[in-house]
């Protein structure tokens, strides 16, 4: 019984601690909410894949359920779509394969209302200390591009279209 009881106090005064103290943490809480809203939009996400044979490339990926979305055989690429899933088909383009960010692109390739601007994009990354490979002129407007590397050595395009 004695047990009990000292088991039934402890939670009471655990029950109260956390009760009093729940404004602290709400407010810390709100914050970092605050703090992932205010993340980057990078748009569209796609990885744009180097091919050695882009007409064998392109029937696998269909036999994947993946549709032609854009591009050209005549253009030596094609950007393929299954459901909200792209991936872009480039034949002696690049080497390696890349990750591809369009910021005021959804994922069909639709303009956004808003997006965040890739000299935005790439000023707060050089703020955090992000090295980039490839910079896009901050003093230019619309369409423009930047690349960098994540530390495993895989490249990273954001590439704005307006």
């Amino acid at each position: 019984m004695k047990k009990t009881a000292g088991i039934a106090v402890i939670l009471g005064l655990a029950f109260s601690f956390g009760f009093m103290t729940r404004d602290k943490f709400h407010s810390e809480s709100s914050k970092q909410k605050n703090q992932i809203n205010k993340s980057m939009r990078l748009g569209a996400f796609s990885v744009s894949l180097s091919v050695k044979d882009l007409e064998i490339s392109k029937a696998f990926y269909e036999n994947l359920g993946f549709k032609v979305f854009g591009g050209g055989m005549d253009k030596k690429y094609l950007i393929m779509k299954n459901e909200n899933a792209l991936i872009g088909l480039f034949q002696g383009m690049f080497e390696g394969n890349i990750l591809t960010f369009n910021p005021g692109w959804d994922e069909h390739a639709k303009n956004t209302k808003s997006f965040e601007d890739v000299r935005e994009i790439q000023k707060e990354l050089k703020e955090k200390g992000v090295s980039i490979a490839t910079e896009a002129d901050e003093k230019s407007k619309g369409p423009a591009s930047m690349v960098l590397t994540d530390p495993d050595g895989n490249v990273i395009l954001i590439d704005q279209h307006r």
